[in-house]
């Protein structure tokens, strides 16, 4: 099965900050206070859509893709775009992660943040081992991947629907007015009907709870929690 890197807002570039979501809309909810943050300190944001959401009880392929295009804008997106990958079967497979590493050549992401591995939504951990097994192929030079090689410098984990133990507060309270218009313009899985724990009308309700939660333990209003692999360097003349 061949996959392709396919553009649905903005302009293939090189990214600082690239967020991979299995499904329309992880990305804001996940990590959209964040991105808008990045974004508006300058920085070069895209979302890489890695299924459609055809298997979603709410909407259509066609459908999702529109209300994406409606939330770059909040998010203030340069560039979003979709893999095409199977919903429901997102895991480590050769094809896929041949197409992921390629993806990453091709869009050379600064940062990578990724589905947290504890979430309980099977396509969510098996994007998160999809993704480990493209960064290592995206990076070797003997790889039968297109274009040149590359490596993020970091790797973020987005909290899903589980919860986690940070390693990494970001201050987002700024961001909550844009980051709540993001996520309602996915009118198609949040405009009434109740599927889910997250497709339902609910969901920046609940939500902003969780960034609540994490604010107080940064001492702010509210926060977005991420994991990290690896240690992270500490520059003492930049604090």
């Amino acid at each position: 099965m061949i996959y392709t890197l396919q553009t649905t807002y903005g302009t293939v570039q090189p990214l600082d900050w690239l967020c991979l979501a299995p499904h329309p809309d992880d990305a804001e909810i996940g990590a959209g206070g964040t991105l808008i943050r990045v974004g508006d300190a300058g920085q070069a944001v895209g979302v890489l859509e890695l299924s459609r959401g055809e298997m979603g009880t709410l909407g259509t392929p066609e459908v999702r893709m529109e209300e994406c295009v409606a939330a770059a804008v909040h998010l203030g997106l340069k560039w979003r775009g979709t893999l095409g990958l199977p919903d429901g079967d997102l895991r480590d497979e050769p094809a896929q992660a041949r197409a992921l590493a390629a993806a990453l050549r091709q869009l050379r992401p600064r940062v990578l943040v990724v589905p947290h591995p504890s979430d309980r939504h099977p396509d969510h951990y098996g994007a998160y081992a999809l993704a480990r097994r493209a960064l290592h192929l995206a990076g070797l030079h003997q790889a039968q991947v297109a274009g040149e090689p590359h490596r993020p410098a970091r790797v973020l984990l987005f909290q899903g629907n589980a919860d986690i133990r940070p390693h990494v507060l970001v201050d987002v309270a700024a961001s909550l007015p844009r980051w709540e218009a993001a996520i309602r313009a996915h009118r198609s899985q949040f405009g009434g009907e109740v599927v889910s724990e997250t497709v339902t009308p609910e969901v920046v309700d609940r939500r902003r709870a969780r960034l609540m939660y994490w604010g107080t333990l940064a001492r702010v209003r509210y926060a977005e929690a991420f994991g990290v692999e690896g240690e992270l360097l500490l520059d003492p003349e930049g604090l």
